[in-house]
């Protein structure tokens, strides 16, 4: 994209695993990956996109994993949204010294560290500009980062949710496991829901559906692969209605 092009989406959300942070570690954070993903979206926000973004924590603790080997699920569950918190910290400290105004939002109250969630505040951060993470989900238990992230982009007007991950788009099966692994170019939420595709949990399918929300599905381990997508460069899946 030149520097004359307008971008294709005016405010956008940015959906990252918590493992995306971890580079070639086994867990928890890798800073000069946290570093790389902070200069993708600043790239975007040099453009004049307003960001959202939405960061899991698996890299840290995932609560179905901690209840699955005994612990309570609303304990759990928790412990994961905490970590989600954690990780919004570090890519904020990262997009701060690029020089990018961020702020941390959280959907658990903890007034030291970030700001409560208050949904007219946080407009008012895009308007100014600022890169706004949302953590700690919804606030609930039993919910994913992928519904909140689908349910704060709504909240938030954005026009698409853009959701990196290791791979170039949505897969008929495993691309890293099968050689014959097809990609969809376009594909509906209906069906993502009734092939399993796994793009993200049926609960964030439906409710980007209701509210005609495209998710656009590409890869964050492309080098300039955000700013090339909003562009309509480079290879990515679009689920739409």
């Amino acid at each position: 994209m030149t520097d004359t092009q307008k971008p294709a989406f005016r405010r956008v959300m940015l959906k990252i695993s918590g493992e995306a942070l971890m580079g070639d570690t086994a867990f928890g954070l890798h800073p000069p990956t946290v570093e790389r993903i902070a200069r993708e979206v600043k790239s975007v926000h040099d453009l004049g996109v307003e960001i959202c973004m939405v960061i899991g924590g698996g890299n840290i603790f995932r609560g179905l994993s901690g209840s699955a080997q005994g612990m309570e699920r609303t304990t759990a569950d928790y412990m994961g949204m905490l970590a989600t918190v954690m990780n919004a910290l570090a890519m904020q400290s990262a997009l701060e010294e690029l020089g990018v105004f961020t702020r941390v939002i959280s959907a658990i109250p903890m007034d030291q560290v970030c700001e409560p969630y208050i949904r007219r505040r946080a407009v008012r951060h895009l308007e100014k500009k600022r890169v706004c993470i949302f953590a700690a989900g919804t606030g609930n238990p039993y919910f994913t980062t992928d519904t909140a992230a689908t349910l704060r982009a709504n909240e938030m007007s954005c026009e698409a949710i853009f959701k990196g991950t290791k791979v170039d788009g949505v897969y008929d099966k495993d691309p890293k496991k099968f050689d014959d692994a097809k990609r969809y170019s376009t594909i509906t939420y209906d069906e993502v829901l009734q092939k399993h595709l796994g793009v993200m949990d049926a609960s964030a399918i439906a409710l980007a559906r209701d509210n005609s929300l495209p998710i656009i599905v590409f890869s964050l381990d492309e080098p300039g692969g955000f700013r090339g997508i909003l562009a309509g460069e480079g290879t990515s899946t679009r689920v739409h209605g």
